[in-house]
Protein backbone atom coordinates (compact mmCIF):
# COMPACT_ATOMS: atom_id res chain seq x y z
CA UNK A 1 0.00 0.00 0.00
CA UNK A 2 3.11 2.45 0.69
CA UNK A 3 4.35 1.44 -2.41
CA UNK A 4 1.42 2.29 -4.10
CA UNK A 5 1.27 5.71 -2.26
CA UNK A 6 4.58 6.47 -3.32
CA UNK A 7 3.72 5.80 -7.33
CA UNK A 8 0.71 8.26 -7.01
CA UNK A 9 2.57 10.62 -5.93
CA UNK A 10 5.21 10.70 -7.93
CA UNK A 11 3.08 10.69 -11.04
CA UNK A 12 0.90 13.34 -9.73
CA UNK A 13 4.00 15.56 -9.66
CA UNK A 14 5.25 14.48 -12.98
CA UNK A 15 1.90 15.74 -14.68
CA UNK A 16 2.15 19.07 -12.72
CA UNK A 17 5.47 19.94 -13.85
CA UNK A 18 5.11 19.10 -17.67
CA UNK A 19 1.68 20.89 -17.54
CA UNK A 20 3.48 24.28 -15.99
CA UNK A 21 6.22 23.60 -18.50
CA UNK A 22 4.11 23.90 -21.92
CA UNK A 23 1.21 26.23 -20.62
CA UNK A 24 1.37 29.57 -23.11
CA UNK A 25 1.89 32.98 -21.65
CA UNK A 26 -0.42 33.85 -19.92
CA UNK A 27 0.21 37.80 -21.21
CA UNK A 28 -0.41 36.30 -24.64
CA UNK A 29 2.57 36.85 -26.27
CA UNK A 30 3.15 33.70 -27.96
CA UNK A 31 7.07 33.74 -25.79
CA UNK A 32 7.52 30.95 -23.51
CA UNK A 33 11.22 31.06 -23.48
CA UNK A 34 11.22 33.93 -20.74
CA UNK A 35 13.17 36.68 -22.47
CA UNK A 36 11.95 40.03 -24.12
CA UNK A 37 12.17 38.69 -27.52
CA UNK A 38 8.47 40.14 -28.67
CA UNK A 39 6.73 38.28 -31.40
CA UNK A 40 3.49 38.19 -29.81
CA UNK A 41 0.30 37.34 -31.16
CA UNK A 42 -1.17 38.87 -33.55
CA UNK A 43 -4.81 39.30 -34.49
CA UNK A 44 -6.68 39.92 -37.26
CA UNK A 45 -5.94 43.43 -37.62
CA UNK A 46 -8.49 46.11 -38.88
CA UNK A 47 -7.35 48.08 -42.25
CA UNK A 48 -8.11 51.55 -42.44
CA UNK A 49 -6.40 54.97 -42.54
CA UNK A 50 -5.73 56.56 -39.22
CA UNK A 51 -5.38 60.03 -38.84
CA UNK A 52 -6.48 62.95 -36.00
CA UNK A 53 -9.29 60.71 -34.80
CA UNK A 54 -6.47 58.51 -33.97
CA UNK A 55 -5.16 60.52 -31.00
CA UNK A 56 -8.51 60.13 -29.14
CA UNK A 57 -8.72 56.76 -29.95
CA UNK A 58 -5.22 55.68 -28.32
CA UNK A 59 -5.77 57.99 -25.77
CA UNK A 60 -8.90 55.74 -24.61
CA UNK A 61 -7.44 52.61 -25.43
CA UNK A 62 -6.87 50.41 -22.18
CA UNK A 63 -3.75 50.11 -20.76
CA UNK A 64 -3.54 46.56 -21.04
CA UNK A 65 -4.12 46.88 -24.48
CA UNK A 66 -1.93 49.89 -25.18
CA UNK A 67 0.94 47.68 -24.20
CA UNK A 68 0.25 45.14 -26.23
CA UNK A 69 2.45 46.52 -28.85
CA UNK A 70 5.62 46.39 -26.85
CA UNK A 71 5.54 42.12 -27.67
CA UNK A 72 5.23 42.75 -31.38
CA UNK A 73 8.04 43.12 -33.71
CA UNK A 74 7.74 46.34 -35.62
CA UNK A 75 10.50 47.81 -38.00
CA UNK A 76 10.28 51.45 -38.34
CA UNK A 77 12.61 53.01 -40.43
CA UNK A 78 12.61 56.87 -41.69
CA UNK A 79 14.78 59.60 -41.49
CA UNK A 80 14.47 62.79 -39.36
CA UNK A 81 10.96 63.51 -39.27
CA UNK A 82 10.80 59.68 -38.05
CA UNK A 83 12.97 60.77 -35.51
CA UNK A 84 10.74 63.45 -33.52
CA UNK A 85 7.71 60.49 -34.23
CA UNK A 86 10.28 58.25 -32.08
CA UNK A 87 10.55 60.84 -29.30
CA UNK A 88 6.78 61.36 -29.35
CA UNK A 89 6.16 57.84 -28.41
CA UNK A 90 9.15 57.69 -26.07
CA UNK A 91 7.17 60.38 -24.20
CA UNK A 92 3.86 58.45 -24.55
CA UNK A 93 5.75 54.82 -22.87
CA UNK A 94 6.24 53.50 -25.68
CA UNK A 95 10.37 53.85 -26.97
CA UNK A 96 11.60 52.23 -29.91
CA UNK A 97 14.57 50.61 -29.58
CA UNK A 98 17.48 51.72 -32.15
CA UNK A 99 17.86 49.53 -34.88
CA UNK A 100 21.12 49.34 -36.99
CA UNK A 101 22.83 47.54 -39.30
CA UNK A 102 22.69 43.82 -39.46
CA UNK A 103 20.73 43.92 -35.95
CA UNK A 104 17.77 41.70 -35.83
CA UNK A 105 13.78 43.15 -35.37
CA UNK A 106 12.95 41.24 -32.19
CA UNK A 107 12.04 42.41 -28.70
CA UNK A 108 9.43 44.80 -29.75
CA UNK A 109 9.20 47.71 -31.52
CA UNK A 110 12.88 48.84 -33.37
CA UNK A 111 13.33 51.95 -34.65
CA UNK A 112 16.27 53.27 -37.42
CA UNK A 113 17.40 56.04 -39.82
CA UNK A 114 18.15 55.22 -43.14
CA UNK A 115 21.31 56.87 -43.06
CA UNK A 116 22.52 54.67 -40.31
CA UNK A 117 21.01 51.46 -41.39
CA UNK A 118 22.06 51.69 -45.08
CA UNK A 119 23.93 55.13 -45.58
CA UNK A 120 21.02 56.69 -47.32
CA UNK A 121 20.45 59.88 -47.12
CA UNK A 122 16.91 62.17 -48.24
CA UNK A 123 16.32 62.34 -51.71
CA UNK A 124 16.77 58.57 -52.71
CA UNK A 125 13.61 56.95 -52.28
CA UNK A 126 14.55 53.62 -54.30
CA UNK A 127 17.52 53.10 -52.13
CA UNK A 128 15.25 53.31 -48.93
CA UNK A 129 13.34 50.94 -50.32
CA UNK A 130 15.94 48.87 -51.53
CA UNK A 131 17.65 48.99 -47.65
CA UNK A 132 14.08 48.12 -45.98
CA UNK A 133 13.58 45.49 -48.47
CA UNK A 134 16.76 43.93 -47.64
CA UNK A 135 16.40 44.48 -43.89
CA UNK A 136 12.91 43.06 -43.73
CA UNK A 137 14.16 39.76 -45.71
CA UNK A 138 16.80 39.22 -43.57
CA UNK A 139 14.68 39.29 -40.89
CA UNK A 140 11.28 37.57 -42.26
CA UNK A 141 11.50 35.25 -39.41
CA UNK A 142 11.16 37.44 -36.97
CA UNK A 143 9.65 40.79 -38.24
CA UNK A 144 5.38 41.10 -37.96
CA UNK A 145 4.62 44.52 -38.77
CA UNK A 146 6.51 46.72 -41.47
CA UNK A 147 6.40 50.61 -41.18
CA UNK A 148 7.95 52.45 -43.86
CA UNK A 149 8.18 56.13 -44.23
CA UNK A 150 9.78 58.55 -46.63
CA UNK A 151 11.49 61.72 -46.10
CA UNK A 152 9.94 65.19 -46.98
CA UNK A 153 12.88 65.57 -49.66
CA UNK A 154 12.08 62.07 -50.94
CA UNK A 155 8.70 63.01 -52.91
CA UNK A 156 8.62 65.65 -55.64
CA UNK A 157 7.05 67.03 -58.84
CA UNK A 158 9.28 65.32 -60.62
CA UNK A 159 9.60 61.60 -59.51
CA UNK A 160 6.21 60.65 -57.70
CA UNK A 161 5.04 58.73 -60.42
CA UNK A 162 7.98 56.84 -60.21
CA UNK A 163 8.18 56.76 -56.56
CA UNK A 164 4.26 55.29 -56.36
CA UNK A 165 5.76 52.41 -58.98
CA UNK A 166 8.83 51.33 -57.02
CA UNK A 167 6.95 51.68 -53.90
CA UNK A 168 3.91 49.37 -54.75
CA UNK A 169 6.32 46.69 -56.41
CA UNK A 170 8.24 46.85 -52.54
CA UNK A 171 5.35 46.24 -50.90
CA UNK A 172 4.33 43.42 -53.17
CA UNK A 173 7.56 41.67 -53.02
CA UNK A 174 7.61 41.77 -49.20
CA UNK A 175 3.90 40.43 -49.40
CA UNK A 176 5.00 37.59 -51.22
CA UNK A 177 7.88 36.58 -49.51
CA UNK A 178 6.20 36.97 -46.33
CA UNK A 179 2.80 36.67 -46.13
CA UNK A 180 1.28 37.39 -42.58
CA UNK A 181 3.68 40.38 -42.59
CA UNK A 182 1.13 43.52 -41.84
CA UNK A 183 2.06 47.05 -43.03
CA UNK A 184 1.44 50.34 -41.81
CA UNK A 185 2.35 53.05 -44.29
CA UNK A 186 2.91 56.58 -43.62
CA UNK A 187 1.94 59.54 -46.22
CA UNK A 188 4.74 61.58 -47.21
CA UNK A 189 5.59 64.69 -44.41
CA UNK A 190 5.00 67.68 -45.39
CA UNK A 191 7.02 71.14 -45.36
CA UNK A 192 6.21 74.56 -44.30
CA UNK A 193 6.18 76.07 -47.95
CA UNK A 194 3.74 75.37 -50.87
CA UNK A 195 6.00 76.31 -53.64
CA UNK A 196 6.23 73.88 -56.43
CA UNK A 197 9.90 73.87 -55.43
CA UNK A 198 9.41 71.96 -52.14
CA UNK A 199 6.92 69.29 -53.82
CA UNK A 200 3.77 69.51 -51.16
CA UNK A 201 1.01 69.05 -54.10
CA UNK A 202 3.07 65.78 -54.89
CA UNK A 203 3.53 64.47 -51.48
CA UNK A 204 -0.45 64.76 -51.48
CA UNK A 205 -0.81 63.01 -54.58
CA UNK A 206 1.13 60.01 -53.44
CA UNK A 207 -0.42 60.08 -50.10
CA UNK A 208 -3.52 60.07 -51.71
CA UNK A 209 -2.24 57.32 -53.62
CA UNK A 210 -1.31 55.27 -50.58
CA UNK A 211 -5.07 55.50 -48.95
CA UNK A 212 -6.67 54.39 -52.03
CA UNK A 213 -4.14 51.61 -52.67
CA UNK A 214 -3.58 50.20 -49.41
CA UNK A 215 -6.87 51.14 -47.31
CA UNK A 216 -8.89 47.68 -47.72
CA UNK A 217 -5.66 45.57 -46.86
CA UNK A 218 -3.57 47.51 -44.63
CA UNK A 219 -3.11 50.42 -42.16
CA UNK A 220 -2.17 53.73 -43.45
CA UNK A 221 -0.70 56.15 -41.05
CA UNK A 222 -2.21 59.64 -42.36
CA UNK A 223 0.92 61.87 -41.12
CA UNK A 224 -0.13 64.56 -43.72
CA UNK A 225 -4.01 64.70 -42.20
CA UNK A 226 -1.73 65.42 -38.51
CA UNK A 227 0.76 67.84 -39.77
CA UNK A 228 -1.98 70.20 -41.46
CA UNK A 229 -4.49 69.33 -39.34
CA UNK A 230 -6.80 68.07 -41.92
CA UNK A 231 -6.16 70.99 -44.77
CA UNK A 232 -6.55 73.63 -42.08
CA UNK A 233 -3.14 75.04 -42.99
CA UNK A 234 -2.70 75.30 -46.76
CA UNK A 235 -2.29 77.77 -49.42
CA UNK A 236 -3.53 77.45 -52.72
CA UNK A 237 -5.35 74.48 -52.23
CA UNK A 238 -1.60 72.58 -51.07
CA UNK A 239 -1.62 71.41 -47.41
CA UNK A 240 1.41 72.86 -45.50
CA UNK A 241 2.57 71.68 -42.03
CA UNK A 242 0.97 73.86 -39.28
CA UNK A 243 2.94 76.39 -37.41
CA UNK A 244 2.02 74.83 -34.38
CA UNK A 245 2.74 70.98 -35.45
CA UNK A 246 6.78 72.64 -36.40
CA UNK A 247 9.75 72.76 -34.67
CA UNK A 248 9.57 76.47 -33.62
CA UNK A 249 11.35 78.56 -30.72
CA UNK A 250 8.10 78.20 -28.61
CA UNK A 251 8.70 73.96 -29.34
CA UNK A 252 11.59 73.07 -30.49
CA UNK A 253 12.75 69.16 -31.32
CA UNK A 254 14.50 67.44 -29.05
CA UNK A 255 16.63 66.04 -31.76
CA UNK A 256 15.83 68.51 -34.75
CA UNK A 257 16.20 71.64 -32.92
CA UNK A 258 14.60 74.91 -35.07
CA UNK A 259 13.58 74.75 -38.35
CA UNK A 260 15.53 77.68 -40.21
CA UNK A 261 13.90 77.37 -43.48
CA UNK A 262 10.06 77.15 -44.73
CA UNK A 263 11.54 74.42 -47.06
CA UNK A 264 11.81 72.53 -44.14
CA UNK A 265 9.21 70.31 -41.78
CA UNK A 266 10.41 69.04 -38.74
CA UNK A 267 7.44 68.32 -35.86
CA UNK A 268 8.25 70.15 -32.14
CA UNK A 269 8.41 68.11 -29.23
CA UNK A 270 4.89 68.87 -27.80
CA UNK A 271 3.46 68.28 -31.30
CA UNK A 272 4.89 64.93 -31.66
CA UNK A 273 3.83 63.82 -28.23
CA UNK A 274 0.76 64.46 -29.52
CA UNK A 275 0.82 63.23 -33.25
CA UNK A 276 2.92 59.98 -32.36
CA UNK A 277 -0.22 58.88 -30.59
CA UNK A 278 -1.91 57.94 -33.96
CA UNK A 279 1.06 56.52 -35.00
CA UNK A 280 1.19 53.95 -32.04
CA UNK A 281 -2.66 53.48 -32.97
CA UNK A 282 -1.93 52.78 -36.25
CA UNK A 283 0.51 50.00 -34.82
CA UNK A 284 -2.27 48.59 -32.57
CA UNK A 285 -4.74 48.62 -36.02
CA UNK A 286 -2.37 46.00 -37.54
CA UNK A 287 -1.59 44.07 -35.15
CA UNK A 288 -5.44 43.88 -32.79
Amino acid sequence: MKNLLITLLLLVLIVSCSKSESEPDPNGSGNTNGNNTGGGTLGKGQPGVVGIAGIDAWDKLASSEKDRIKNWNALFLHQSVGQDLEEGAKANGFPFDYYGPNDKTEGGLRGGIFVDVGGIANGNPSEKTRVFRENATRNKDLLQIAIFKFGYADVMDDNFEKVKTEYKAFVDALRAQSPNLRFVHVTPPLVYSTTSFEGNAAKMKVGQWMKDTFKSTDVIFDLQELESNNGACQQNNVWRICTENRNTASDPSDVNGIDSSDGQGHIGKKAGQRISKALLMSIYNAGK
